[in-house]
C-alpha cells in the first residue's frame, strides 16, 4: 500500500500567492521519506495540506488509500505530527499532554495511560512525566512533541523540522529512535533544509523549490550531486585543532570554528571526533544555505 499518494497538487493563497504548483508525489508505506527545501519553499504548506490545517485549492490526496476530502477522519487518525512551533499547554503536565492526546483519537483513560507510560519512557521523558512543560529543556520540548504525536499508535509519523533547538547529542538520540520506529514499519516523512538530516536517516527525497519538485530521487543520488560543504562550529571553549586537520579546519574566533567535508566524510564521525578531542559543542550549521547550491546544480 501506498502511504501518501498526491497527484497535481495546488494551493493558492487569497493573496494570489501560489505556494503549491502542482505536485505529483508517491511516498511508499515504510518509506523514510524526505521534503528537502529552503525556507519558504512549499514543504510546510504540503504538510498542513496533509494534517488538516490548509485547504488545498485542486489536486487529489490520499492517506494510506484514503481521500482527505471524503475520508479526513480515517487519514487522520493514521498520522502522528510533529509541528515546528510548540503547540502544547507549558502549563501543563507532562504526562497529561500525552494522555490527553490519545483520549482526542477515542482511546480510553486506561489504555490511554498505559500508551503515554510506554512513549513517554522510549523518548526518556518518563521521569519528567509530572513536571510542568514549561520546565523543560528545548530538546526535551521537542522528544515530548514526538511522545505527543505517537501516543495513538499512528501508521505515519510527520516531523516538520524535528531538530530545531536540539542540541548535537540529544539530535543523535532522536535519529536513532526515529530509525528504531521506522523499522518497526512506521512510514516516516521529514521535513528539513539540512541535507545531513537526511544523508543519516531518509532513504528517498524530493526538493522543492518554489512550490515545484525539481528533483525526486533516493538519497544516494541526491548525495552525488554535492561535492563539498563547509560547517560553523561553536564550542564552550577553544581546543587544540590537532587531529582534524584533514578538514581543514579555520579559527574564526576564540569559540568558533571551520571545517570542509567532501561527500564521502559523514558529519557524525567529525562530531564524534571532536567530543573525543575535548570539544563542548553548542552548535553546528552550514556556513552557506547548501540546499542552493544543490538548486544550483539541477537549475
Amino acid at each position: 500500500m501506498v502511504a501518501i499518494e498526491i497527484n497535481n497538487l495546488v494551493k493558492t493563497y487569497k493573496t494570489g500567492t501560489k505556494a503549491v504548483k502542482g505536485v505529483d508525489l508517491t511516498v511508499a508505506q515504510g518509506d523514510f521519506f524526505a521534503l528537502l527545501g529552503a525556507n519558504g519553499a512549499g514543504k510546510t504548506t504540503i504538510i498542513s495540506i496533509l494534517i488538516g490545517l490548509v485547504n488545498k485549492t485542486s489536486g487529489t490526496v490520499k492517506i494510506f488509500g484514503h481521500d482527505i476530502d471524503r475520508e479526513f477522519d480515517q487519514a487522520k487518525r493514521l498520522m502522528g505530527v510533529v509541528p515546528q512551533e510548540f503547540n502544547f499547554n507549558m502549563f501543563e503536565r507532562v504526562g497529561d499532554i500525552v494522555t490527553i492526546q490519545a483520549g482526542f483519537f477515542g482511546i480510553d483513560r486506561t489504555n490511554a495511560l498505559k500508551s503515554s507510560e510506554e512513549v513517554l519512557k522510549k523518548v526518556g521523558l518518563w521521569e519528567k512525566r509530572t513536571a510542568m512543560a514549561r520546565t523543560l529543556s528545548g530538546g526535551m520540548k521537542r522528544r515530548l512533541m514526538i511522545a505527543r504525536a505517537l501516543v495513538h499508535k499512528p501508521r505515519m509519523l510527520i516531523l516538520d523540522e524535528p531538530t530545531a533547538g536540539v542540541d548535537v547529542q540529544l539530535r543523535f538520540g532522536m535519529w536513532d529512535y526515529l530509525r528504531e520506529l521506522n523499522s518497526q514499519g512506521v512510514t516516516v516523512l521529514l521535513t528539513t533544509h539540512y541535507l545531513e538530516e537526511v544523508q543519516q536517516m531518509c532513504r528517498n527525497a524530493a526538493i522543492i523549490k518554489e512550490g515545484e519538485i525539481v528533483r525526486l530521487d533516493s538519497v544516494r543520488n541526491l548525495n552525488k550531486l554535492i561535492k563539498q560543504e563547509t560547517y560553523v562550529i561553536a564550542v564552550k571553549k577553544m581546543q587544540p585543532l590537532s587531529g582534524i586537520e584533514s578538514y581543514h579546519p579555520v579559527v574564526v574566533d576564540e569559540h568558533t570554528f571551520e571545517v570542509n567535508l567532501n561527500r564521502d566524510e559523514q558529519l557524525n564521525d567529525l562530531l564524534i571526533k571532536l567530543m573525543e578531542h575535548g570539544f563542548d559543542i553548542t552548535d553546528v550549521h552550514p556556513k552557506e544555505q547548501r540546499l542552493e547550491k544543490l538548486f544550483l546544480s539541477l537549475l
